[in-house]
C-alpha cells in the first residue's frame, strides 16, 4: 500500500486517482502509525516551504517520516514535498528541512525567463538512468510549477531539466526520491513514474 501524506498541503486526491489509473492500491492518511507501516510513502507539497515545513511538523508526522525512511520504505516527495526532503531552504528567509538528503533550496535564476518555472520540460538522465525512470526515454517531458529548486545536490540528482541553465528534475538517495516536477499532472509519463515507484522494494537510507 501506497501512503499519501495529508498535512494540509498537497494534491492529495490527484494523486491518488493516478494511483487508481495503474491500479495500485493507495490510502491519504495522517496517521503516524499508518505512514510508519507503510510499503512507500508520497510527500507531496504545494506553496511555501515554511508553511509547508510547520504543518508537517504541527500534524506530527516529522518522526514518523524520519523512522519510514531509516526503516528503508520507499518516500518519493513531489514539488515542494521534494524540497522538504533538503537541508534547508532559502524561500523567504533560511528555514530548515528534513535533512534526508545533502544541499539546499534557492531561487530558480531568471536569466531573462518567467518565473515561475511553468510548463512541460523535457528529462535528462545523463550517464545512468535510475529505477524510477525504468519505463520512460532520455527527453520525456514532464510538468513544472516552481520558483525554487535544489543545488549544491550533484551527488543526489538523477535528472535534470534545462530552464535557462540545468535545474534540478529530480533526486535519489537509497531509498528516498524526489522529483520537482509533478507526475500526476505529467499524463502517461508521470503515470509511468508512479508505476515504478511502485515497484521499489525496502532498502536502506
Amino acid at each position: 500500500m501506497t501512503v499519501i501524506l495529508d498535512y494540509g498541503v498537497g494534491n492529495l486526491f490527484s494523486l491518488r486517482s493516478s494511483f487508481a489509473v495503474i491500479g495500485e492500491p493507495s490510502e491519504i492518511s495522517s496517521d503516524p502509525a499508518v505512514i510508519e507501516s507503510a510499503d512507500r510513502i508520497i510527500l507531496p507539497g504545494v506553496g511555501a516551504f515554511k508553511d509547508a515545513m510547520e504543518k508537517l511538523k504541527a500534524s506530527g508526522l516529522v518522526a514518523a517520516l524520519k523512522a519510514a525512511a531509516k526503516k528503508g520504505t520507499p518516500i518519493l516527495g513531489i514539488c515542494l514535498g521534494m524540497q522538504l526532503l533538503f537541508e534547508k531552504s532559502y524561500e523567504y528567509g533560511e528555514h530548515e528541512g528534513l535533512g534526508f538528503l545533502k544541499g539546499v533550496v534557492a531561487p530558480i535564476p531568471a536569466k531573462g525567463l518567467k518565473i515561475p518555472h511553468m510548463g512541460w520540460n523535457a528529462l535528462e538522465f545523463g550517464m545512468k538512468k535510475h529505477p524510477l525512470f525504468r519505463y520512460l526515454s532520455e527527453g520525456d517531458y514532464v510538468y513544472f510549477v516552481h520558483s525554487y529548486a535544489a543545488v549544491d545536490c550533484d551527488d543526489s540528482v538523477i535528472a535534470r531539466t534545462e530552464y535557462g541553465s540545468p535545474v534540478t528534475a529530480a533526486v535519489a538517495k537509497s531509498n528516498v526520491m524526489g522529483c520537482q516536477f509533478h507526475p500526476e499532472k505529467s499524463g502517461d509519463v508521470g503515470l509511468k513514474i508512479l508505476k515504478a515507484f511502485c515497484e521499489m522494494k525496502e532498502g536502506k537510507l
